[in-house]
């Protein structure tokens, strides 16, 4: 209970801010999933993947709180806690990350836009549009990350949590795959024209991680379902 009454004093206190241009935790889902539909690039994929984290991160809080409030799962407090505690500034972080993914996307195209009429002009601007392009894949790789290390409790909570919420953590645990490989895609395409071998083998790595936590927890939900 003390991590969300964080979200919510977080929330309420506007401490999640954006200078210059919309702060998508401050919308209703309706107003996020218009400008999401509009024919403005920003938001796109990568603030879509991290609301997916935040949606996922959302329900794993919830499940945690329906285990930690019933005398039934009291077994599993500890279990819940410890994974709530993670889950929940995980849940502060996506809405921050929505926000920079959609800003450092707009920062690679004023990159583009800078003049090129002089050798010196021409370096000055590719070089902003490197540092740019990398800031671009950085932020859904955290997005990414977070989503694998969120999705990397599950199958724990899939087992110790309250059961009458499985269908849940299922839900959560789709919500995060979907989350890092939505955010990764982003990430390769920003890595294309720079050299960058370290961070293509993070891909890989994270990659990997998900598909196996994704299918531990779904094999477990489904054992508790039948």
């Amino acid at each position: 209970m003390e991590n969300l009454n964080l979200i919510k004093e977080s929330l309420n206190g506007q401490q999640i801010r954006v200078k210059d241009m919309d702060d998508f935790s401050r919308m209703t889902v309706k107003e996020f999933l218009t400008a999401l539909s509009s024919s403005s690039p920003t938001p796109g994929g990568g603030s879509a993947a991290a609301i997916s984290l935040g949606n996922s991160a959302a329900l794993t809080c919830m499940v945690c709180d329906l285990t930690i409030s019933k005398d039934k799962w009291k077994d599993s407090w500890e279990v819940a806690e410890k994974i709530q505690n993670i889950a929940a500034p995980i849940f502060l972080d996506s809405l921050e990350l929505a926000n920079k993914d959609a800003l450092s996307f707009n920062n690679v195209m004023d990159a583009w836009k800078l003049p090129k009429s002089t050798e010196e002009e021409i370096k000055e601007r590719k070089d902003k549009i490197n540092d740019a392009t990398l800031n671009a894949a950085l932020v859904p790789l955290e997005t990414a990350t977070k989503a694998s290390n969120l999705l990397e409790m599950l199958p724990e909570l899939a087992e110790y949590g309250n059961s009458n919420a499985i269908t849940d953590v299922a839900v959560a645990a789709l919500l995060a795959h979907s989350s890092a490989i939505g955010a990764l895609y982003n990430v390769r395409i920003n890595l294309l024209d720079l050299e960058e071998n370290n961070l293509k083998k993070e891909i890989s790595e994270i990659t990997k991680k998900v598909e196996i936590n994704l299918s531990k927890t779904l094999e477990l939900v489904e054992e508790k379902m039948s």
